[in-house]
């Protein structure tokens, strides 16, 4: 049966691939996006799109009413970052849902998709993260995202709207921002590449994550929306395979660039986890997930998506809060 789904973040990489699928299903989508972390030409022609930001409840009230399905995937995810711009960075992860769900409710949408964030789990005594671990974040994007779940949660409780909590983490793909100086470290390296210039790595390279493709994501979202045994579920979304340091992912870019390959390595960023990776486990027994690409296939996608539209300069579109000592040298000289 088709259902009226809005997409928050619809111009952003994960909210674009996921409103091409719920088209493809039959459904009627429509979305919006204050185009902050998105393009403009990532949003599929069929998608009834509103260039607004989620922050206006009235505007949300209004653009929610007869909706059955909301997927959250707006926010400013900047991890790092929101250790030096946390009034930027909380006001467009948590005030943004806040906003959302409470217009969800008002306008009787039956269930609310979050996509949360590895960030919740914070430094783990090991990896991969379960489900089940208590979340320790420890920047303030990760409090931010676990703060919202918690507040879903209570507002699911007191007023029935169904809540599901995607987690997926390190997406990769086409139509990710690859301009952007603060995030999508993949994106970054092969953007820097193409332009026969060298990756900057953070610390000594040895942070070791995994790589989820987009269209490995999408299926396992589209499920979310419907399946009754996942309300109220915290659930990863992403690969456990392929655990590989950021010293290796830019080596795996540079050969598939034929790129001679000489790192730049500036300090730390204070608060990065340095092991981070989720357990697909209940992934796989709930929703039937399994790795489609690998590593170096994803890899591959983002080079072409970046050769096809071209090389871009760096654009510092988002503000620096609070400079110190320990704010990175990246951002105060602009060297990407």
């Amino acid at each position: 049966m088709s259902k009226k789904i809005f997409i928050s973040g619809v111009a952003g990489f994960l909210g674009s691939h996921l409103a091409d699928a719920m088209l493809k299903a039959g459904h009627e989508v429509s979305g919006c996006d204050n185009l902050l972390g998105g393009y403009l030409e990532n949003v599929p022609d069929d998608v009834e799109f509103f260039q607004v930001d989620c922050r206006y409840l009235n505007t949300m009230n209004k653009l929610l009413r007869g909706v059955d399905i909301v997927y959250h995937t707006a926010c400013t995810a900047y991890e790092g970052l929101s250790v030096f711009s946390p009034h930027l960075v909380c006001q467009n992860t948590f005030q943004i849902t806040a906003t959302l769900a409470s217009a969800a409710v008002s306008q009787g949408v039956q269930r609310f998709v979050n996509c949360s964030s590895m960030a919740r789990y914070g430094q783990q005594e090991r990896v991969p993260f379960t489900e089940d671990m208590k979340p320790k974040p420890q920047d303030p994007y990760g409090i931010s995202k676990l703060a919202a779940e918690n507040l879903l949660n209570c507002l699911s409780d007191v007023h029935g709207i169904e809540v599901v909590h995607a987690v997926p983490h390190n997406i990769i793909g086409p139509r990710q921002k690859y301009d952007d100086p603060f995030r999508n470290v993949a994106s970054i390296m092969t953007n820097l590449m193409l332009q026969g210039r060298q990756p900057i790595i953070y610390g000594d390279g040895e942070q070791k994550r995994c790589f989820s493709f987009v269209q490995d994501d999408i299926d396992c979202l589209n499920k979310l929306a419907f399946m009754p045994e996942v309300v109220g579920e915290i659930i990863n979304i992403g690969p456990d395979e392929e655990f590989v340091t950021i010293n290796e992912l830019a080596k795996i870019i540079a050969e598939l660039l034929d790129f001679k390959l000489n790192p730049v390595y500036v300090p730390d960023r204070p608060q990065e986890v340095k092991l981070a990776t989720c357990s697909a486990d209940k992934a796989r027994k709930v929703l039937g997930y399994k790795t489609q690409y690998n590593l170096r296939q994803g890899l591959q996608e983002i080079i072409d998506y970046i050769r096809q539209r071209g090389v871009h300069k760096f654009r510092y579109h988002l503000d620096v809060e609070i400079y110190s000592e320990k704010t990175p040298k990246t951002w105060k000289n602009k060297m990407f």
